[in-house]
């Protein structure tokens, strides 16, 4: 019996990270209307939510806005902005407490200078310009490797960029949901009911990240082994 060859790994890799990638959205956007149908005992919105968690953690210079979209929430160190969508910025369930906590943990690891934030926010344009080319770098790459093999090289090393970030990425969420959680914790937004609510809304949220940590790395692995084997 022949061993599967890295080509065949790759493919079974990328199937089965595109079906599990499916069933953690199916998930995250069923715990999304479940929850958002939870109200918190405060009634405070995911706007207000937001801004209380910046204020008490000394924070004045973040804005909180509200952003077109469904699952659009997201922080930007850039303009110092909590962006959340319409969703959780007018909403007063735990869902939306739970989502707006997170992105303000966001601004709490900014202002600290949380290391892999740091990280992750320098490699934004270098891996915006990686996303931008790699495809036709790498396709590019493909039909001379044989003549011009650095050309693909290339192609890796800007696709090793962009799963770098993946995997940076992945102890800025969760460090994140950890701030928001405990915070909303400490503070009595969330109760012994709502609270485990909240954590398995982060979590599955969190899920979407590892899957696609998982599926970059995949894909590298595809590529490094093209490129091995064809020179």
């Amino acid at each position: 019996m022949q061993p599967t060859s890295p080509v065949s790994m790759y493919w079974i890799l990328l199937i089965g990270t595109m079906l599990l990638s499916w069933i953690v959205q199916l998930i995250l956007k069923s715990k999304f209307a479940k929850y958002s149908k939870v109200p918190i005992s405060s009634g405070l919105t995911g706007a207000e939510v937001a801004r209380r968690m910046l204020q008490e953690n000394g924070i004045t210079n973040v804005q909180v806005t509200s952003t077109r979209g469904r699952l659009t929430d997201h922080y930007n160190p850039a303009t110092k902005t909590v962006n959340l969508s319409e969703g959780v910025y007018n909403s007063n369930s735990i869902m939306a407490a739970a989502v707006a906590a997170h992105e303000s943990g966001h601004a709490l690891q900014h202002a600290k200078g949380y290391v892999p934030l740091k990280m992750r926010s320098t490699l934004v344009p270098v891996v915006s310009f990686a996303s931008q080319w790699v495809m036709w770098v790498i396709v590019a790459g493909m039909l001379v490797i044989n003549t011009f093999p650095q050309l693909m090289l290339i192609g890796i090393i800007l696709f090793a960029l962009t799963t770098l970030f993946s995997l940076i990425t992945l102890p800025v969420e969760v460090n994140a949901s950890q701030r928001a959680l405990a915070w909303l914790n400490s503070t009595g937004i969330t109760n012994y009911e709502t609270y485990p609510m909240a954590k398995d809304a982060l979590k599955s949220a969190a899920y979407t990240y590892f899957v696609a940590a998982i599926s970059s790395l995949a894909t590298l692995f595809y590529y490094i082994t093209l490129f091995s084997r064809r020179r």
